[in-house]
């Protein structure tokens, strides 16, 4: 019986049921997790199914803030980022939780044994998900952020939440376009953090003139999208320390399991879980 699920639009091609599966049947729980292709004017209605019929959600794009009002409780950090991956229900309440920054965290720690204290950190595209997890590196102690955005309000609304919550973490501003600035955020920088959707698809560019990280060969390049996408591409080029998303997807995972059941994932079976090709012939609707 399905129990938990991950819902999105679209949510083909999502990893989780695969590597949340594998997770839940090393556990000796079964595969209890499945897929719900939701639509924004439906999350009233999946939530007041949830409420019902199930114990734990994983969320993805659009729906991490548009999930938040129809939640009993959200978590101290969930609520500072306005974003939502993941939901704990009990007793018919939801509560929200937002792992994406614990798994980004971690992620970091094991590509390139870079732990948040007293780091710099560059991001580029200031969406949902760089403003959760940027909020969670400042609230672990990094001492500087530079946030790269083309809608330069975006970028300006997570600076003022990091500033006004965690004032010992310096935060700067930029556009994405404005090549100095940008150079200069990268080569003062311990690690570039590409958050834009650029790299989803085939033809995809990179965000930015990738002759930039010519500034500092020394950073480490993590871009959240799980392909090679031509960022990393460029970075390996140039020699320049490298990862793609595939990790941080794992890592907020089990911070999800860890949630819902109390128990501690097997990070190895949702490796594999991972490699398992999503089923895209067409979303289950609630």
């Amino acid at each position: 019986m399905i129990k938990y699920v991950v819902i999105g639009d679209p949510v083909s091609h999502s990893r989780s049921p695969g590597m949340q599966n594998a997770a839940f049947e090393k556990a000796g729980l079964g595969r209890p997790y499945g897929r719900f292709h939701v639509k924004k004017e439906g999350i009233g209605d999946f939530a007041a199914f949830a409420k019902k019929n199930l114990s734990g959600v994983n969320i993805t794009v659009p729906h991490k803030e548009n999930i938040i009002p129809f939640a009993d409780e959200i978590d101290a950090v969930a609520a500072l980022s306005s974003s939502v991956n993941t939901l704990d229900i009990r007793n018919g309440r939801i509560k929200g939780y937002s792992t994406d920054g614990y798994g980004l965290e971690y992620a970091l720690r094991k590509n390139f044994a870079v732990s948040p204290a007293g780091r710099t950190f560059c991001f580029t595209g200031c969406g949902g998900a760089c403003r959760a997890v940027s909020i969670h590196l400042a609230k672990e102690g990094a001492a500087e952020i530079f946030l790269a955005n083309r809608t330069l309000l975006k970028a300006e609304n997570i600076a003022r939440i990091i500033s006004e919550n965690f004032p010992s973490c310096r935060v700067h501003v930029l556009g994405l376009e404005d090549k100095k600035s940008l150079e200069h955020a990268i080569g003062s920088s311990d690690v570039l953090i590409q958050a834009t959707s650029l790299g989803l698809k085939e033809d995809d560019p990179a965000p930015f003139d990738t002759k930039l990280l010519g500034a500092n060969r020394k950073i480490a390049v993590f871009d959240t999208i799980y392909k090679n996408t031509p960022l990393l591409k460029a970075a390996e080029a140039l020699g320049i320390a490298c990862a793609g998303g595939r990790d941080m997807l794992i890592y907020q995972g089990a911070a999800s399991f860890r949630i819902w059941t109390g128990l501690e994932p097997d990070i190895d079976a949702m490796n594999t879980g991972f490699d398992i090709t999503p089923v895209t012939d067409g979303d289950a609707k609630e």
